[in-house]
């Protein structure tokens, strides 16, 4: 049986001005993306996240109206290592993310408020590639922006959008997916990655939560082992994988 050829990524395109970012949870940025998106920052593209919850049902010792405002708080200081301003959440109800028009509105909602050529989400597959099995909120919450970059720039979908000022987008050219089991692109994660790491640190509450090991031990482990692994079908260089869709 011969061995399965390596296939390289490409580069993801980068002749664009705004992107937004689209995911269910405080910290699903952070785990690798957000190196990126510091390297995008830096040459003075625009950036901007939108988050389905605020991540209340993430912790088990922390009651979800204390848990909340935490998680809020430690996703805009994240945010903002990595050159993000703007962050919002839509309060979809942490870990019971329904896929279904509601969400699409919201998603389509802030398409055309922010206006991107490049959206940017996470996983919307059952599993992480094998027998990992992804969230309910992962998959809702993907499947929902795949669809809502075209719902976006349909007046009549949602037309109550226009009504309150918010006139259709057909501008997005890419919906770029994170995570995801069959990558086609990638991005040098070689420029963002220390501020990736400080980024993913601001969750300090969550990890302290997730893990036993140091916090600052795990993050490096963590982002030093994805990126390599990515990087060698990027050249050899650290890498953000993605599977770009085109629109």
């Amino acid at each position: 049986m011969t061995e399965a050829k390596i296939t390289e990524l490409l580069p993801l395109p980068d002749d664009w001005r705004r992107a937004l970012a689209v995911v269910a949870h405080p910290d699903d940025l952070e785990y690798g993306c957000s190196a990126a998106v510091a390297a995008w920052t830096d040459a003075g593209r625009e950036v901007a996240y939108v988050l389905a919850s605020r991540g209340e049902a993430g912790i088990d010792t922390l009651d979800p109206a204390r848990c909340a405002p935490l998680r809020e708080r430690e996703q805009r200081a994240s945010a903002a290592v990595v050159g993000v301003d703007t962050v919002e959440f839509l309060d979809h109800r942490d870990g019971v993310i329904e896929y279904g028009p509601a969400l699409r509105r919201d998603i389509a909602a802030a398409i055309r408020r922010h206006r991107p050529e490049l959206i940017i989400t996470l996983n919307h597959r059952d599993t992480w590639g094998g027998v990992v099995w992804n969230t309910p909120d992962h998959v809702a919450v993907g499947r929902a922006t795949l669809d809502a970059a075209a719902d976006a720039g349909n007046r009549w979908i949602f037309p109550e959008l226009a009504e309150q000022g918010l006139e259709p987008w057909n501008g997005v050219r890419w919906v770029a997916v994170a995570g995801s089991s069959a990558p086609t692109h990638a991005v040098d994660a070689t420029p963002g990655l220390e501020r990736a790491m400080r980024s993913l640190l601001e969750h300090r509450t969550y990890l302290e939560a997730l893990t036993d090991q140091d916090p600052e031990a795990y993050v490096r482990d963590f982002l030093t082992e994805t990126t390599t692994a990515t990087g060698k079908r990027f050249g050899g260089r650290p890498a953000v994988s993605f599977e770009l869709f085109g629109r």
